[in-house]
């Protein structure tokens, strides 16, 4: 009874609460509300620009194409110069190259209008990989620039994009985009000019301003236009203009873009398993060309699950590469692995050692020929059967491959000298004696006689050098021996050269005969002068003379 009476009760005060808010009878008194009033249709503000930019707020009416949704979101300011107009010539006679370039954009260039609308950016910056690389993510530059937002290695490096053996993230869709965005807002914000912010993504930040401050020095703009930069700077944002332009009036311009869907082109997957690039196209079912444009950033027919966690997929394919992969076999995906060299190693024995031909080790590696690979250099080998362990981040993330020139030795004899001994020997060709020893069958420090010889085995251009000093040695040594005259032949000169000044010998000085001594010794001194005349002709005659 006691419960029937208090449901009874709240029910007729749940009707009372129903029918309050409806009332609006005019005998009702008047009062006054706490409550914020609901603002009425006429009462909403506008919406920014700022917010339509920011992605919180979508249009009504949907952009027909890729095209007018880019139109919608321009917010940099025109420039209207003469090099604008000669760039729009540029480009707008070439149909060929705009039809080229838009057909390759139609991969990127959506996933870059998303972001740039996530970011609140003028939606042209979309177009600036046109001017960077035609929109080709494996562009480099002889500068070595790289990707479609063309990144130089050290600035590329200070905005998180990896770059090593396997893979160069500068060419990655997704992480170069997020680093050009990154960098075009930070000069942005620095210049607070969208002009100066793309000077200086040409030119440098570090140019920008020092000719901010010659121009503040003299009293100068400090505008775009004022600025005095090299041409390919003068020309960087005309070009954009140019190709902004286009996009917006194709037809004033003659030109015809092709279809864009706004719409995504791609998809993400994850990668858990080491995969190689042709059995990731062939399990999502498209063209190898067409996965390689999608990631471009690998560097290596394979893909290793603890350096790229995702890959790039066209939209309607990736669910196609999951189903494909979820029934293979682990063991067939990958037929490749990275190993670490443990020390300094020929490619032929690390070729050998996983069964590989020198030839194709070296072509995947890109190890040129008679260079030595350098201990803690990774590089790519053949996977054994069976070996389904995926690669470790630590050896993905930081591979390095680095050689140096292999020494090939060559077994050479030299000459000890005066006092030398093995150890000596050794230092003077910096070997260790106790190498040196080794080969010689002796002591480090064993003596040596002069002249003894010591076997060597020294790197080619060494050895030639070594046996070069070897000879000079040898023939220092019989010049020497041939210049030290006997005693007989001293004697005979000593006699030659009193003849020759007109001195008698001893017994004709007593008025006596010359001796027989002294007689033949003038004919031998003449007859050597005769020979030392006529040497020269016949050697001459040979065509092997010393003069």
């Amino acid at each position: 009874m006691k419960w029937s009476y208090v449901l009874a009760l709240a029910a007729s005060v749940w009707l009372a609460g129903c029918a309050a808010p409806g009332s609006t009878s005019g005998d009702a008194p008047s009062r006054t509300s706490t409550s914020t009033r609901q603002p009425t249709a006429g009462d909403m503000p506008p919406v920014s620009m700022t917010e339509l930019r920011s992605g919180k707020v979508a249009p009504l009416d949907a952009p027909a194409d890729l095209w007018d949704r880019i139109r919608r979101g321009y917010a940099m300011p025109d420039l209207d110069t003469d090099l604008v107009r000669q760039q729009e010539q540029w480009y707008s006679s070439r149909p060929d190259y705009i039809q080229r370039m838009t057909e390759r954009s139609r991969m990127y260039i959506f996933h870059i209008v998303e972001e740039l609308e996530l970011r609140g950016m003028p939606t042209e910056l979309a177009l600036l990989p046109y001017i960077e690389s035609a929109f080709n993510p494996q562009a480099v530059s002889s500068a070595k620039a790289a990707g479609m937002w063309q990144f130089m290695p050290a600035t590329g490096s200070s905005f998180d994009l990896r770059q090593n053996m396997l893979r160069d993230d500068r060419r990655d869709v997704i992480a170069s985009t997020r680093a050009a965005l990154d960098y075009l807002q930070q000069l942005h914000d620095r210049f607070g000019d969208w002009h100066l912010a793309l000077a200086a993504y040409n030119w440098g930040q570090g140019n920008v301003n020092r000719a901010i401050t010659r121009n503040q020095a003299a009293g100068l703009g400090t505008g775009y236009l004022d600025l005095s930069m090299p041409a390919e700077t003068r020309n960087y944002v005309p070009k954009l203009q140019a190709v902004k332009n286009i996009i917006a009036r194709p037809d004033s311009y003659a030109t015809a873009l092709p279809l864009i869907e706004n719409h995504p082109f791609f998809d993400t997957v994850d990668i858990t398993k080491d995969i190689d690039v042709e059995v990731a196209a062939r399990m999502a079912e498209v063209r190898l060309e067409d996965f390689r444009a999608l990631n471009p950033s690998q560097r290596k027919p394979v893909i290793f699950a603890a350096g790229t966690p995702q890959v790039l997929l066209p939209w309607n394919n990736a669910v196609t590469f999951n189903r494909n992969l979820a029934a293979a076999d682990p063991q067939s995906l990958a037929s490749w692995t990275a190993w670490v060299a443990p020390s300094n190693l020929p490619s032929r024995e690390v070729a050998s050692r996983f069964g590989m031909d020198e030839e194709s080790f070296r072509e995947m590696n890109n190890i040129p020929r008679g260079m030595l690979i350098k201990s803690g250099s990774t590089v790519l080998v053949k996977r054994s059967n069976g070996a389904a362990t995926a690669v470790a981040s630590h050896v993905v993330n930081n591979a390095q491959l680095s050689y140096t020139p292999e020494v090939v030795l060559r077994r050479t004899t030299v000459r000890a000298r005066k006092g030398d001994t093995i150890a000596s020997v050794a230092s003077r060709y910096d070997l260790p004696a106790a190498t040196v020893a080794g080969w010689n069958k002796g002591g480090a420090h064993a003596s040596l006689k002069r002249g003894q010889p010591v076997v060597l085995y020294l790197p080619v251009r060494a050895a030639a050098a070594a046996a070069g000093d070897g000879i000079a040695s040898a023939r220092h040594r019989a010049r020497a021996e041939r210049s030290t005259p006997s005693r007989g032949h001293q004697k005979a000169e000593r006699a030659s050269g009193r003849a020759a000044k007109g001195q008698p010998s001893a017994r004709a000085a007593k008025g006596g005969k010359e001796s027989k001594t002294a007689k033949s010794t003038a004919r031998s001194s003449s007859g050597g002068k005769a020979a030392a005349k006529s040497a020269p002709a016949r050697t001459s005659a040979k065509g092997k003379s010393k003069r």
